[in-house]
């Protein structure tokens, strides 16, 4: 069940792209402290909901509430990670760290305040040993964890996450999904995950969206109440694997049932 005061309340949103339809009709909310992963295959219309939903694109229809409040731009209390981390390679890594707290949206700070949100971030993902390396110096996951320590800085009331980690070999995405996890509940920080891995979803989720369509809509929800840690669960991961599969080709059967002959 969603707290009554959620960190993200949507309803009834419609974007477009060139003409046509992409997402219609979504509605959802993210709990404070909650980790939501929004599922679907290519095409679905996932990036271009999670832009919406932070305030990086107009709704051609519906609302969006964040912390109780109109969302019309991107909120300072939100913050987001794609799957480029986009560091600057002429910065080093507590440099780009600070770099999100620059803006003159974000609420004024001293200095000493600053570099202390800076640190705790960079220690947070495991790289104080790194604060003073440049982009170049870095491997995939390591500049993957400065941006999410870039985002952290911040200190968001919800994380964004546009499939932060596909990019990554599978050892080293398996590490950031736990680092994930871990850095939502030590910064008390809610989060929406978009991904079109189902075993991804299944090891971060609190809740399952599922994306699919033409245009997109969410189609199914599940709350995943499996025990952390989750690979010690391999019956139940299963279980819900199949069932979310078994969802998606309805779903895609639907989709190709309701195209013209």
């Amino acid at each position: 069940m969603i707290a009554p005061d959620p960190a993200l309340d949507a309803h009834g949103l419609r974007f477009g792209y060139q003409g046509s339809t992409v997402v219609d009709g979504v509605s959802l909310a993210i709990g404070k402290r909650e980790i939501v992963c929004l599922l679907g295959g290519s095409g679905s219309g996932k990036s271009t909901l999670l832009r919406g939903l932070a305030g990086l694109a107009v709704p051609d229809a519906g609302t969006v509430h964040f912390l109780g409040e109109p969302l019309l731009a991107p909120h300072p209390r939100a913050a987001l990670v794609f799957q480029q981390p986009s560091l600057l390679p002429w910065l080093d890594v507590s440099a780009n760290v600070g770099f999100g707290l620059d803006f003159s949206r974000q609420p004024a700070i001293g200095r000493a305040a600053r570099d202390k949100r800076i640190l705790d971030a960079i220690e947070a993902v495991g790289l104080a040993s790194h604060a003073h390396a440049y982009p170049a110096q870095l491997s995939g996951g390591q500049a993957q964890r400065v941006a999410l320590a870039r985002a952290l800085a911040r200190e968001p009331e919800l994380l964004f996450a546009d499939e932060p980690f596909s990019a990554l070999d599978a050892i080293t995405r398996a590490e950031m999904q736990s680092l994930l996890v871990d850095l939502v509940h030590r910064w008390h920080t809610a989060a929406l995950l978009v991904t079109h891995d189902i075993d991804e979803a299944i090891l971060v989720a609190d809740r399952i969206l599922l994306l699919a369509g033409r245009p997109g809509r969410i189609v199914r929800e599940w709350r995943v109440d499996i025990p952390r840690p989750r690979e010690e669960h391999g019956d139940e991961i299963v279980r819900l694997r199949l069932d979310i599969v078994a969802e998606l080709r309805a779903a895609t059967r639907r989709d190709t049932n309701s195209l013209p002959a």
